[in-house]
């Protein structure tokens, strides 16, 4: 018995929908539909058969409104096209099949949540498009529609009761919607590496959150694994173990891949391997290791397979 109940903890979920890949950007745009099938085709090998696969649902609305705000929401419904473009920012652009997927994807996360705390997994992987964490509570930017990762942590508050939250971000773009959900929340924290200067211009060591609980660890262009890792161990893994989380999410990006078309860092697989496996570490010392991780960025379809294949590896490791 105890052998097999170790078995079910060490369990991982994974979140995947064919949602995900029908959302529509224009052509040449790095947010394509190729990124999420390239990605589940590396998770569909024999090595990943003890994943549990489950399909998300959409999530309500009241989810949604735990970080974003009722006037935004409405917006977003209201601008989903029934055909052709529609261009909320610059760079973010949605088609007929976005709302479903950034829907999905949000719905995705507060499910991973609820299957860990029901003891059905110690942690999860949501494999979604289009990523989140440059989506504050009131906009789109940043190719984002809603903040999973913001959401998917709030959840775990509202409704399981983790009195302290947790994202950490890899991504190479500073997640600015995240630190803006977070900015005033004295039980809430963000950790985040990332690019500088890049877009969005955010992320600066300086900026700390109202309390404190904000964690930037900015790296000049062309900085490889050695900087990353450094940063990591000296600035934000620390913060994160003494915040002492009740839950943790992570903004899993690969876009500072060093063969990621859109970003300047110098990172390797290995590299994503080593972060993924010490805020495993934080969290089984901290949280039972209750961990949700959503894909953000990662635009090179080779890395990105790579990469998520990887990070998916040492999450079912535990």
């Amino acid at each position: 018995m105890r052998a097999r109940l170790w078995s079910r903890a060490m369990t991982t979920l994974l979140f995947e929908h064919g949602a995900f890949a029908a959302h529509e950007t224009p052509p040449g745009h790095p947010e394509r539909a190729e990124r999420y099938s390239a990605a589940s085709k590396a998770l569909a090998a024999e090595t990943f058969g003890a994943l549990i696969r489950k399909s998300p649902g959409v999530a309500p609305r009241e989810v949604l409104a735990r970080v974003h705000t009722e006037t935004y929401i409405e917006a977003m419904i209201a601008a989903a096209p029934r055909e052709g473009f529609v261009r909320l920012d610059h760079d973010t652009i949605i088609g007929p099949h976005s709302l479903e997927a950034a829907l999905r994807a949000a719905g995705g996360a507060v499910e991973a949540v609820d299957a860990i705390y029901a003891g059905e997994a110690v942690n999860a992987f949501v494999l979604a498009r289009p990523p989140g964490h440059h989506a504050p509570p009131d906009r789109a930017m940043g190719f984002c529609l809603f903040n999973t990762a913001a959401i998917a942590a709030s959840h775990a508050r509202a409704v399981h009761g983790a009195t302290r939250i947790a994202v950490v971000d890899f991504d190479v773009h500073h997640g600015n919607g995240t630190e803006e959900a977070f900015w005033h929340d004295e039980a809430a924290f963000y950790g985040s590496s990332h690019e500088w200067p890049q877009y969005p211009g955010t992320g600066r060591a300086s900026d700390r959150g109202a309390f404190d609980n904000i964690v930037n660890a900015p790296l000049q262009t062309g900085s490889g694994g050695d900087d990353f890792r450094r940063v990591w161990g000296e600035r934000i893994l620390p913060a994160l173990d003494a915040f002492s989380p009740d839950f943790i999410v992570i903004s899993a990006g690969f876009d500072a891949h060093r063969a990621d078309p859109v970003g300047g860092l110098r990172l390797n697989e290995a590299d994503f391997d080593w972060a993924t496996a010490q805020i495993l570490d934080i969290a089984r010392a901290r949280c039972g290791g209750r961990v949700v991780s959503v894909l953000e960025g990662g635009y090179d379809l080779g890395a990105l397979s790579a990469c998520t294949a990887s990070h998916v590896a040492v999450l079912m490791r535990g």
